[in-house]
């Protein structure tokens, strides 16, 4: 036998000893629970560091939880994408709409939280207009207009909807408001128990701007009371109102222009003066509430 055929034997012969070795030490260590320890504690030195959760709640509540800087951190990796659908989106709903829209409710928000806090920060605009969505510098959400766009059989239920963004539209005389809101327990309203038992059609050619749900015209189901037109101060007639199986609402309207004796726009639907006083406070405990994002302008 040659000198190069023995060094070959050699050689492959101490790689196969080693591997056995290696192999039982392996075994042994999996026998006695060492291995599944090392595992466990690769795993958990995954969400350490800047991945913890902590860290990054910490990290974002310091800038008030950009939004656009939180939606580059979730293009980073499914894992920080994670993080922020099931943590820091939450947070961002809390902190700028405490004690409105952003309040956690009982039990899985129904459309999730980045669909929420998209519906906080960013304005639809109204694609019949040719008006684009765009972020906003400062919303105010209120239930005392939601209330407005409620019919009297659906009262009860609690519906946040923002005051109109306005847009001027080139050659047209008038502006369009763009507007937007979510109710609370959706599921169980009487808004959507009337739009389940009338079978209202869902549309087929709009979509929820917030959580791509399908969604209901109020104005093709009839639901759309006078107080609508009233609170918004729009034209009768010249307004669209959606909302998304999940309870998003969205729509836009024309507004009319204002004169000396139309004071009565601002107005909701009516009610005596201790029912207008319980409005009022409301509504300052929803625009305190945190629906200030200017952050998201910057």
């Amino acid at each position: 036998m040659s000198e190069g055929a023995r060094n070959t034997r050699r050689f492959f012969g101490a790689s196969s000893s080693g591997a056995a070795g290696s192999g039982g030490a392996g075994s042994a260590s999996n026998r006695d629970g060492s291995g599944i320890g090392a595992a466990a504690s690769r795993s958990s030195d995954v969400n350490t560091g800047i991945l913890d959760e902590n860290v990054l709640a910490l990290v974002f509540r310091s800038i008030n939880f950009d939004p656009k800087a939180l939606c580059t951190m979730a293009r980073v990796s499914r894992r920080l994408r994670a993080v922020a659908e099931r943590v820091l989106w939450r947070e961002l709903c809390i902190s700028r709409a405490p004690a409105g829209p952003g309040t956690p409710p009982p039990g899985r928000i129904v459309g999730g939280w980045p669909a929420l806090a998209k519906l906080l920060l960013f304005c639809c605009g109204a694609a019949s207009a040719s008006v684009t969505g765009h972020f906003t510098g400062v919303s105010r959400f209120s239930k005392t207009s939601g209330r407005s766009f409620l019919t009297r059989r659906c009262r009860g239920d609690l519906l946040y909807v923002s005051d109109p963004c306005e847009h001027a539209v080139p050659g047209a005389d008038d502006d369009v408001g763009a507007y937007r809101g979510v109710f609370r327990g959706f599921m169980r309203s009487r808004t959507r128990a009337c739009l389940v038992g009338r079978r209202v059609s869902l549309e087929t050619r709009v979509r929820c701007p917030y959580c791509g749900a399908r969604v209901w015209s109020m104005v093709a189901a009839g639901l759309v009371p006078r107080s609508a037109w009233k609170r918004l101060g729009a034209y009768e007639g010249r307004l669209e109102y959606y909302v998304c199986v999940s309870g998003h609402l969205h729509g836009n309207c024309w507004l009319a222009r204002l004169t000396s004796s139309d004071g009565d726009h601002d107005g909701g639907g009516g009610g005596d003066d201790s029912e207008d006083e319980d409005d009022d406070e409301d509504e300052e405990a929803s625009t305190e509430g945190g629906s200030d994002d200017g952050h998201a302008a910057n």
